[in-house]
């Protein structure tokens, strides 16, 4: 908070708190006697404000201005209340809000070293969303293969389930219990046609607070690379269903979010779509590899985040799964700005959690209207 030492900010000080200033000894004494409502109210900050941008110089303080300062310091760090000013330009009221309890709801971001051992995953999954509820985080973002990370193409289909099985049934009963939504993907979602074919979806699920689960999203862009020389030999495509069609962003606490997974990243184009629908979130729980993750992980995340001017929370696979097997970790929150919230490392499992402003969304399309700036689809299609 800007406080200036210009006299009309003393005097709206003097106007509000009641306090003679010309009287050091009263401003001592009342420190204890300050009122909280008055202080509170957000026509004192816009004041303040106001006369903060005026500038006006004037000599060094007097000794009874800096006791003033002094006592409104003390005053606000214990009452852990602050101004913010932002609403103050947009034309609204001016916002206070508590340091120790923030009005923005939380997300967290989790990161795991799934194995094919699908009970020693859901044993972490349950820590890292316990761990993540006692934050405060009202949204929790699990990875890719947060069920298994199989060792073989026969192992990987051998342990995968419906929508109905086990595994997503204790992730829905984990949800009531907590009280927490989840976002978890991907899942290894047996086909329609399980029975005559054996292939998989690789499936985005969210469950909300009363373990119903409210969006499925199917992965489109299948990860059939081979790196010669990196060590990354994959064709997910083998055993993998692509998904028909993307799915609209879901409400949830934190806002709107729409809904990838892993290598779908790559492609503006998807969450280019889902920005147009009224995503104000993206999220890629990804495994993805070392070698593409070291090269292209934060890079592509940030890209995602600054050109559709949403927050991007990207839950991420770490180390080794088995003999075959390792992923780069690196879960991370990255804001409308491309400014990277958080970040859980390459070494270990883990949970960020972080505040879903979304204000700052809305005050970087303000500032910056890509969006209205877009051409019509025929402008992008003129060299076809």
């Amino acid at each position: 908070m800007c406080l200036s030492q210009n006299t009309e900010s003393l005097t709206v000080i003097n106007v509000v708190l009641g306090i003679d200033l010309d009287n050091v000894d009263q401003i001592e004494r009342s420190t204890v006697r300050l009122d909280s409502a008055a202080v509170s109210r957000p026509i004192f900050f816009r004041r303040l404000s106001t006369s903060c941008t005026q500038r006006v110089q004037r000599p060094p303080a007097s000794p009874r201005h800096k006791t003033l300062m002094l006592v409104l310091r003390t005053f606000l760090r214990n009452r852990g209340q602050f101004a913010s000013r932002r609403s103050f330009r947009d034309k609204e009221n001016c916002l206070v809000q508590s340091r120790m309890c923030s009005t923005h709801p939380k997300a967290a971001v989790c990161q795991m070293t799934a194995t094919p051992d699908k009970e020693a995953n859901f044993s972490v999954c349950r820590d890292l969303v316990e761990r993540a509820k006692a934050a405060g985080a009202s949204v929790v973002f699990l990875p890719e293969g947060f069920d298994y990370i199989g060792s073989s193409r026969e192992e990987t289909l051998d342990l995968s389930e419906s929508l109905a099985g086990e595994t997503m049934g204790r992730h829905r009963q984990l949800a009531r219990e907590l009280g927490v939504w989840l976002s978890l993907g991907g899942f290894h979602e047996r086909g329609e046609n399980w029975g005559a074919d054996r292939r998989i979806y690789n499936s985005h699920v969210v469950i909300n607070t009363q373990g119903e689960i409210v969006s499925i999203y199917r992965k489109g862009h299948l990860f059939d690379v081979e790196l010669t020389g990196r060590g990354v030999s994959l064709k997910e495509s083998a055993f993998t269903i692509p998904g028909p069609r993307l799915a609209p962003p879901v409400q949830t606490p934190v806002g709107k979010v729409g809904l990838g997974v892993c290598y779908d990243l790559r492609f503006p184009e998807l969450s280019s779509a889902l920005q147009r629908h009224g995503a104000e979130i993206l999220t890629y729980p990804s495994a993805f590899t070392v070698a593409t993750g070291s090269a292209h992980w934060e890079v592509l995340l940030r890209a995602r985040a600054i050109e559709t001017q949403c927050f991007v929370f990207a839950a991420a696979q770490v180390g080794r799964h088995h003999g075959k097997r390792a992923s780069y970790g690196h879960a991370l929150a990255v804001d409308p700005w491309g400014v990277v919230l958080a970040d859980c490392g390459g070494a270990e499992a883990g949970v960020a959690v972080v505040e879903v402003d979304l204000q700052r969304l809305w005050d970087a399309r303000r500032d910056m209207p890509v969006q209205q700036h877009r051409r019509e689809p025929q402008f992008y299609c003129s060299l076809d």
